[in-house]
């Protein structure tokens, strides 16, 4: 184990093929949340942004929950507490992270579990496994991104269901709602999500961070200025590039055609 947070409740494992672990690890309370783990799983998702080693993260939970929310049993601590900090707010850390997250649902994504899940880019998740937004039953007001991303992912209507009846949304519902990418057997998630990895971490790493980036801050704006958004940033990869690297682009893509035509 590479790092863990007092009481070994966030989990960090670096493998050697550029891929973190981040697993959150309070099984016997369904890995619900207290302020110091949300603390620390916010400062995972920094120190392994900067961590040049690390080039997709994998987050998951230990046991029988992915994450079952907040401990309500500290309730006042959390929600009371300095929710504008940005050192330790967990979704905005996974948001400004620039690595591709893919995170690996087993059992129970529960209201901040729920928005974890969310703040994602990739997601996998085992049969059975259950998303619920039980803000509007618990008197609890979102602050993590539940009252706005989930409408522009599955659809306005579906969201509303979702959150006002505080129903449980199934993994195989969420991945016909084009929320989950893939949904498999519970043993299988975690081979799964690796694979996922594996397959960007063999890509051109600093296009994989410009393309992530390009995406999450296109999706927030209208569709034009978003083309625009896209366009520039292009130019700006293209300007920067140097007469050495179109030359190893062109020998790439000529090497990938010469295979192609052999194999026919």
């Amino acid at each position: 184990m590479d790092w863990a947070s007092p009481e070994n409740l966030i989990l960090v494992k670096r493998e050697p093929n550029g891929v973190a672990l981040v697993t959150i690890n309070r099984p016997a309370s369904l890995n619900s949340l207290t302020r110091s783990m949300m603390v620390d799983l916010a400062q995972a998702f920094k120190r392994l942004d900067r961590d040049e080693s690390v080039r997709v993260i994998i987050l998951t939970g230990s046991g029988r929950a992915f994450c079952s929310g907040v401990d309500l049993t500290a309730a006042e601590d959390v929600f009371k507490g300095d929710v504008k900090d940005p050192e330790s707010d967990t979704v905005l850390q996974m948001e400004r992270c620039r690595k591709p997250i893919i995170g690996a649902i087993k059992g129970f994504a529960i209201t901040a579990g729920f928005e974890i899940a969310l703040a994602c880019d990739i997601l996998v998740a085992a049969k059975g496994s259950l998303f619920m937004d039980t803000h509007a039953r618990f008197g609890i007001f979102p602050s993590w991104g539940l009252s706005q991303k989930l409408s522009r992912i599955i659809g306005v209507n579906r969201a509303r269901e979702v959150s006002l009846t505080a129903m449980p949304l199934t993994a195989e519902v969420a991945e016909r709602l084009g929320f989950v990418n893939h949904v498999v057997e519970d043993g299988d998630v975690l081979k799964k999500s690796r694979e996922i990895a594996e397959a960007i971490v063999k890509n051109n790493q600093d296009l994989v961070l410009r393309y992530k980036a390009v995406i999450n801050d296109g999706i927030k704006l209208d569709l034009g200025t978003a083309l625009s958004l896209e366009k520039e940033r292009a130019v700006d990869y293209y300007n920067g590039m140097t007469k050495e690297q179109f030359r190893k682009m062109q020998e790439f893509i000529a090497g990938r055609g010469s295979k192609k035509q052999s194999k026919l």
